[in-house]
């Protein structure tokens, strides 16, 4: 699962439609953002498709968000997206470089702010401060207010962030993982065995027989752990054996269709001029 890393997306202070963006607001966001509650997904200019295939259709998922202080004092909102690769692929274009997201400010008449969504846009100026306070104040001519889940909610300004992917870790599959599975149990018994055990009340005269039980029990985690060796060595050979077979096998083939003719362009047999045909001397 891809996922990013967080990046800002509101700031304390910010205006938008008139509002700005609260201190308070900000708290309540980071505090309350539950995917499981309320999935806020990434769109294109607020835009909510509802085909899989149009033009509009989500572009991923918000996975969390983060309240963090900046330089200046103020509070900012930081949020990690799960990006689908089209998302991915159009900003590696250099396409949809800033952000907006949608905040409800009474969520499930709850009282507290909520962030309902995500959306990136190449023009900043169409979810700027000018168009967000224009459709505020022209509710019936706005072309922001079929966008919104809620006719409260809010628009934040468009602001400009950089979609960093985390590193994946690589996971071994199919027989490899099952093989590091295999040694894995094989290890943990072998360091069970080392582990030192609790010891027993026993009468004082098994003292000598705790004397000569030690080192055997030594004695036979030395023989598993030979065991573990052993095996090692044995898949290790078996992959190298594979792979030269492999190579064999190619060479082989490499060889027999270099002496093969190319198809289309073996020589007609000669056949003189009475039709028939005739050996090649």
């Amino acid at each position: 699962m891809k996922k990013s890393k967080l990046f800002r997306v509101a700031t304390e202070g910010a205006t938008t439609d008139g509002r700005a963006i609260s201190r308070t607001w900000i708290e309540q966001m980071a505090r309350n953002f539950d995917p499981k509650k309320y999935g806020a997904r990434v769109w294109i200019e607020h835009m909510r498709g509802l085909l899989p295939d149009s033009s509009f259709a989500a572009q991923g998922d918000v996975l969390s968000v983060q309240a963090k202080q900046e330089a200046d004092g103020k509070l900012a909102l930081y949020a990690q997206i799960q990006p689908l690769d089209s998302l991915i692929a159009i900003n590696q274009k250099g396409q949809k470089l800033y952000t907006s997201i949608e905040v409800d400010p009474d969520f499930a008449g709850s009282g507290e702010a909520y962030m309902v969504g995500l959306a990136v846009t190449d023009t900043p100026a169409s979810l700027g401060t000018e168009m967000l306070q224009f459709a505020a104040q022209n509710p019936n001519a706005s072309p922001l207010a079929g966008r919104k889940v809620k006719p409260g909610n809010l628009f934040t300004a468009a602001e400009h962030f950089s979609l960093e992917l985390e590193q994946e870790a690589a996971t071994p599959t199919g027989s490899d993982a099952g093989a590091m599975q295999a040694m894995a149990a094989m290890f943990s018994k072998f360091l069970d065995k080392l582990s030192p055990q609790q010891p027993e009340k026993k009468p004082e005269n098994a003292q000598t027989h705790n004397a000569t039980a030690e080192p055997a029990q030594l004695l036979e985690a030395v023989k598993e752990a030979e065991k573990v060796i052993k095996a090692m060595a044995q898949k290790q050979d078996e992959m190298a054996s594979q792979f030269a077979q492999l190579q064999t096998k190619h060479t082989d083939l490499v060889q027999k269709l270099s002496k093969e003719e190319p198809e289309g362009q073996r020589r007609a047999p000669a056949t003189g001029g009475s039709g028939a045909d005739l050996v090649d001397y």
